[in-house]
């Protein structure tokens, strides 16, 4: 299937992931779930492919957050919201 990936850095290496091309329409509002922020890496690779579609991204929310690790400066310019901070 058509896709577009997003490579992004962690502490011991590299990564990837991956979106269908059709899952986000233009000007279309997403928010972005995820259990973590400790680096902001992955998020800010979600970030980026949303908006590589010409989605919009409304917030990122995490469940928790390592606080020690900066993540949120990754995600700069983007709502970031999270329940626990650590």
């Amino acid at each position: 299937y058509d896709k577009l990936i997003e490579s992004y850095k962690l502490e011991y290496g590299e990564d990837s992931i991956e979106i269908h091309k059709d899952a986000i329409l233009p000007g279309e509002k997403i928010v972005i779930i995820d259990d973590l922020l400790a680096t902001g890496g992955t998020s800010k690779a979600c970030v980026d492919l949303v908006e590589r579609l010409q989605g919009e991204v409304s917030s990122v929310i995490f469940l928790i957050e390592l606080v020690d690790l900066n993540g949120r400066e990754a995600l700069k310019g983007t709502k970031v919201e999270s329940i626990i901070k650590y």
